[in-house]
């Protein structure tokens, strides 16, 4: 057999292989997705998935069923992700408490390193400070000024404890030198509820949770965290240009799944999300709630992932902040 034949011959072995493998390698998807959401409805991440559902059913070819299982500062909903076969069919959309647990409680029921596939980085969004119309402060120096007159009267609610909320309120607290009281609810929906109501004069929020409330006038938008104003409120100053540059965090809305899922899932599934959440005629909508569309990617989030696990970590040791 002549050289020629034999590379011939080779290159037409090599070729059956990857088709044999391909052949091998499952469609995906061929049946429903599962989104677990470990917040109640009406919070930041359930508004952001649901938003981008119709788009990401569209371009997988499958349906997105969107599961709300709120609890244990999102464990509960995070656990079952954790404990999910490996084949992209269950995910879990978080926010910042997926790097904010590992400090804040003693044991985790998974470990965040070991058992989840990253997929994408979906949005980022600051942090605002919100008070009711009751409240006579319009401003973040009037406020300051009559939590000074009035220690230990003013409260805040926040989305649990430990929550990217709560560390923004233990952060003013520091910077400012003020003595506000925490009220932990289990999500930023109840604790946007009682903020409307009335039943509470300050909140912590996810500027996502809370825009159409401030658009309405039902809450008043004190400041926001971030280096420069969100193009959806450009009338609400940051701390930073108020004089507390320590008040400073942004929250990340990403996806996991289990780990060992294969690598052309978590592909796929990072595209469909990317292209959803960075659709053009998509901007507006989520700009004005907001968000500030990434689309980063697996690698993208794996690193934010133990950059702000470290972080955070420091904040809640420093701060001596306590689960429920």
């Amino acid at each position: 057999m002549t050289s020629i034949s034999r590379r011939a011959l080779l290159g037409t072995m090599g070729a059956a292989a990857l088709a044999g493998t391909a052949a091998a390698q499952p469609a995906f998807p061929t049946r429903s997705i599962r989104v677990v959401i470990p917040f109640g409805p009406g919070g930041g991440t359930d508004n952001l998935i649901r938003i981008l559902e119709p788009f990401v059913t569209r371009a997988l070819g499958q349906q997105l069923v969107i599961e709300n299982r709120p609890g244990a500062a999102s464990v509960v909903g995070t656990e079952i992700a954790a404990r999910a076969e490996p084949d992209g069919y269950t995910l879990v959309a978080l926010d910042s408490s997926f790097v904010i647990n590992p400090g804040l409680l003693p044991t985790l029921p998974y470990d965040p390193a070991r058992d989840f596939a990253p997929i994408t980085i979906l949005a980022y969004a600051p942090v605002v400070l919100l008070a009711h119309p009751s409240v006579p402060a319009a401003t973040l120096p009037q406020l300051i000024a009559l939590a000074k007159a009035r220690p230990g009267t003013l409260a805040y609610a926040s989305g649990g404890n430990g929550a990217p909320t709560h560390l923004v309120g233990e952060m003013l607290k520091t910077e400012a030198g003020i003595d506000l009281t925490h009220l932990p609810y289990r999500g930023t929906g109840p604790a946007m509820n009682d903020l409307i109501a009335g039943h509470v004069p300050l909140g912590v929020n996810g500027l996502s949770a809370s825009a159409a409330h401030i658009a309405s006038g039902r809450v008043r938008a004190l400041a926001v965290t971030g280096d420069t104003r969100a193009d959806a409120f450009p009338d609400v100053p940051t701390f930073k240009e108020l004089g507390l540059p320590g008040v400073d965090l942004y929250t990340h809305w990403g996806l996991l799944t289990r780990a060992g899922t294969p690598q052309p899932v978590i592909d796929r599934l990072a595209t469909a999300f990317n292209e959803a959440v960075l659709r053009p005629d998509l901007k507006q909508r989520l700009n004005d709630l907001g968000f500030v569309p990434a689309g980063a990617g697996a690698a993208r989030y794996a690193e934010t992932i133990a950059r702000e696990t470290a972080r955070f970590t420091a904040v809640i040791r420093a701060a001596n902040i306590r689960p429920d």
